[in-house]
């Protein structure tokens, strides 16, 4: 089968419905630069490990089965229609740790694991299946949304502010978080750089990176300021990861039962908490191809946002059954996939299709995790990569979460939503909220909890603020 697209027409695949099957080599072309950037940024993928090891007691090699299989998993996005580089829940993340937390550890924790990720993929299956995905979300309060995104926020700085001396604790490597972090987000958001890497291909090419510099600088700053020990190596070219002990010790397929109806049913605040995070990811991919698209008439971009919710959603439920993983199978990669547009923009010379690009970075990432001197290489700094994903995440939920809220009222609403949700998880955030809203809108106008007017704090301009907020004062 041809693998040649039509000037205009979409990439050539295997018609499965609402699915599109594509096969390497067949249906799209392998693209070495970005495999060759996943096979680096592996580094971030292997970050979940610590977070493994500590909250749910699995020894590395276990937990390093749980990101082969979750790997593998990453990549039926382009094999069955979906143009996306997919990646973690990240900011679920902290209010899943904190959920999880909530049950002794052992097999109790695992079914409460077992039970919110089969459930959250049942219900993204069942959107996607439905096409209601868009309906659910706009049922929800614009305070509630704000509340729950600024909530992963707080969660998120307080899994690495949090006194102690655990894997990814601040206190533990005060020094490497401090310059690594520093470094991380001058490449990341600072008005400087992002001036300056227009004027000279080094730095444009390094922004491309996003947060591998940060981290490749933290396997030297760690042990030159003795917080880290260098990498060792055992000898092998291959790692062990260990899939045996993953299955018998962690799953439903081993000694782990089937969790109890009250834990699906206690699962489901957290449910909606992710889902309303993950949904966001999806707007944001589609906004993303969309954006490229206009560069690239010669390729028809297909994304559907239900076939993504249906193959996100089996994801979960798969791992939910052969590897419970606190990062989730989530529809989005945000910062590798504007590398891979940004790449893509530069026309067919540069990547023929942007489903060969999303592939070959995640065969990159694949093959980067069966490499054993680039995996103990990269061990000693998996806590600071956590850290520095969790300070990013952080950052940005509760810049996003604030855009989110669309009045004073919202904001306040907000505020106290996400405080709650770190402090005592999802039940306890999405109940404060809830009731707030009935408080200070019951009896309004429904537009009033539900407004699509432009934020009270809109990007760059200040002077609007300005106006708010003294026109609020002269009220």
């Amino acid at each position: 089968m041809s693998m040649k697209r039509a000037y205009g027409a979409k990439q050539p695949g295997i018609s499965l419905g609402p699915l599109t099957m594509r096969i390497p080599f067949v249906h799209y072309k392998f693209e070495i630069p970005d495999y060759i950037q996943g096979l680096l940024m592996c580094t971030v993928c292997l970050a979940i490990i610590p977070i493994l090891t500590s909250k749910l007691g699995m020894s590395f090699e276990i937990a390093l089965a749980i990101v082969i299989f979750n790997g593998i998993l990453y990549l039926s996005h382009v094999t069955f229609g979906d143009p996306v580089i997919p990646g973690w829940v990240t900011p679920a993340i902290p209010l899943l740790i904190a959920y999880v937390a909530t049950f002794p550890p052992g097999p109790e924790r695992m079914q409460a694991l077992i039970a919110f990720q089969l459930t959250f993929g049942c219900f993204c299956l069942f959107l996607g299946g439905t096409g209601l995905a868009r309906k659910f979300v706009a049922m929800i309060p614009n305070a509630i949304q704000s509340g729950i995104v600024m909530g992963a926020g707080f969660a998120a700085v307080m899994v690495v502010f949090k006194p102690g001396k655990g894997l990814k604790s601040f206190d533990n490597f005060p020094i490497t978080i401090t310059i690594c972090i520093g470094l991380a987000f001058y490449l990341l958001f600072s008005e400087h750089f992002k001036k300056i890497r227009t004027k000279n291909k080094f730095f444009y090419y390094l922004s491309s990176l996003g947060m591998m510099p940060a981290l490749a600088l933290a396997i030297f700053i760690g042990p030159l300021t003795g917080e880290l020990p260098w990498g060792t190596y055992d000898g092998n070219f291959f790692t062990s990861p260990d899939f045996a002990g993953l299955i018998k010790g962690f799953t439903m397929l081993g000694d782990i039962p089937v969790p109890s109806m009250h834990m699906f049913i206690a699962s489901i605040p957290m449910v909606i908490s992710a889902y309303l995070v993950i949904f966001g990811d999806v707007i944001q991919s589609q906004a993303l191809l969309d954006d490229a698209q206009k560069y690239r008439p010669d390729e028809n971009i297909d994304y559907n946002p239900n076939r993504s919710h249906i193959i996100f959603g089996a994801r979960n439920i798969i791992m939910s059954v052969v590897g419970p993983d606190i990062s989730m199978c989530g529809p989005l990669w945000a910062a590798m996939q504007v590398v891979t547009c940004e790449r893509y923009k530069h026309g067919p010379q540069a990547m023929d299709s942007i489903t060969g690009g999303a592939a070959s970075f995640r065969f990159g990432t694949m093959t980067g995790y069966f490499i054993s001197p680039l995996v103990c290489t990269i061990k000693p700094i998996l806590g600071i990569g956590l850290a520095s994903t969790m300070l990013i995440q952080g950052f940005v939920s509760v810049r996003i979460g604030v855009l989110k809220s669309k009045s004073f009222n919202d904001i306040g609403i907000a505020g106290i939503t996400g405080a709650i949700l770190a402090t005592r998880g999802a039940a306890w955030g999405l109940g404060a909220s809830i009731v707030l809203c009935l408080i200070l809108y019951l009896g309004g106008k429904k537009e009033n909890a539900y407004c699509e007017e432009e934020a009270i704090f809109p990007l760059n301009s200040p002077e609007k603020l300005q106006q708010e907020v003294e026109a609020k004062m002269a009220e």
